[in-house]
């Protein structure tokens, strides 16, 4: 065998390998989930072991997190366009473990941990969460970006269901300074690891083409690579950003709020069965991922989003008639999946209208909407919950903005048909 049929014989192996290594890879990265339950340390008093701050203080790296890490997640997508993802995956992992540890050695120090967790490691966050999926969508065909797109996505929601525990464990054993620790050199060292497997295809590769495909006219791949300066002038651009922006709201309303949804509108009481309605809502949200992707790549990603729309659409008017566990539970179930398809149908979308020479950078841009929805939502509502003392408001307003978003959808979907830019 000479050496190009050696190659060739190791590209399945190598595609299936960088496949498995970002699956990992984006597990760690739920690490963000742990912040829930370090936030209710922050401000247990400090005779207690906590730091005595405010539920407004705690929530600030949180919030700065989100903020940074969608801005490097651009940035960050940019610079592996151009020298790959191997070393930009390599310096967040670094980046990222770093800022968690120092928060161990800052002490009780907002502007420490702000600085720590909320800039320094979302930094390392965002060239992570930039870099993952391009590489491993140039090693598959076209018909399989969705379900590529939906294992990848949907590792990040069901990394809570291990997080959660993980994080309390640490909590109660070593309280916050070395659960800071712990959690940093664990992830430094995984995460360093993983990124060495990542890698581009080499030049000229072309992905084997499935004996079976169905091919849609939103799935075709575009005729160029679109730069970003390209992508920003196309209308289509302007409405998926709005699609995106508007249903990520809706759905990251419900997961920060969910806990007091069930106080508050169910009476549950027992933190234990809340405990498990956050990690049953965490199981349907990789659930909605794989299975979005997946339903994306056979009947087209404007469909696909039309089901989301139309099920969130429908699930906010029944919302404010969940007066039971069983009830609740549904309505989970329809957050859940919602929520995680959109986040597996968006990335395969964007590859699809706009190539994936220029990806990274491209779906950073397109994350903003995520990363504006993130900050917006859990201001909007609370403040609708503080000035109605429950979340029915909130629950007519997303319903409204989803009828809203099938108009747009339309509208795409025409463009589209007409191969309108």
């Amino acid at each position: 065998m000479n050496q190009l049929d050696t190659q060739t014989a190791t590209i399945p192996d190598r595609s299936r390998l960088t496949l498995c290594a970002c699956i990992l890879l984006k597990l760690t990265l739920g690490v963000l989930y742990s912040w829930s339950l370090i936030k209710s340390h922050l401000t247990a008093p400090v005779a207690d072991g906590g730091f005595g701050w405010t539920g407004s203080q705690a929530g600030l790296p949180y919030v700065f997190a989100i903020m940074i890490s969608s801005l490097f997640i651009m940035i960050g997508g940019r610079m592996q366009d151009k020298i790959g993802p191997r070393w930009i995956l390599t310096a967040g992992a670094l980046l990222m473990g770093l800022g968690i540890l120092l928060c161990g050695f800052v002490g009780n120090s907002l502007i420490g941990i702000i600085l720590s967790f909320g800039i320094f490691s979302a930094v390392g966050q965002g060239f992570l969460y930039s870099s993952i999926l391009a590489p491993a969508l140039k090693w598959f065909h076209s018909s399989r970006k969705g379900f590529v797109s939906g294992l990848i996505v949907g590792a990040f929601g069901l990394s809570a269901v291990f997080y959660a525990p993980l994080t309390n464990s640490l909590l109660n054993n070593f309280g916050l300074a070395g659960t800071f620790i712990a959690l940093g050199i664990g992830t430094m060292v995984i995460t360093t690891s993983l990124t060495q497997f990542i890698r581009n295809p080499p030049p000229g590769f072309i992905p084997a083409t499935p004996a079976k495909i169905k091919q849609t006219t939103q799935n075709k791949a575009p005729a160029v690579d679109f730069t970003w300066k390209e992508m920003l002038a196309t209308k289509r651009f302007r409405y998926v950003f709005i699609i995106y922006l508007l249903t990520a709201s809706v759905g990251l309303m419900f997961i920060g709020n969910m806990a007091k949804v069930a106080q508050t509108q169910v009476g549950i009481s027992d933190n234990a069965i809340i405990a498990g309605v956050v990690s049953f809502l965490a199981l349907t949200n990789f659930m909605g991922r794989v299975i979005g992707g997946r339903t994306s790549d056979k009947i087209g990603r404007v469909n696909t989003i039309f089901a989301i729309l139309i099920l969130q659409m429908l699930k906010m008017i029944a919302f404010n008639f969940y007066q039971s566990l069983p009830a609740l539970l549904m309505g989970v179930v329809f957050v859940g999946l919602c929520f995680g398809a959109l986040l597996a149908v968006m990335p395969a979308f964007c590859a699809d209208l706009y190539g994936l020479k220029n990806f990274g950078l491209n779906y950073g841009i397109l994350f903003f909407a995520w990363g504006f929805a993130g900050v917006i939502a859990p201001i909007i509502s609370d403040i609708l919950y503080d000035a109605s003392g429950s979340f029915g408001t909130a629950y007519i307003i997303c319903a409204v903005m989803m009828a809203l978003m099938i108009c747009v959808n339309f509208v795409l979907k025409r463009d589209l048909d007409t191969n309108r830019i």
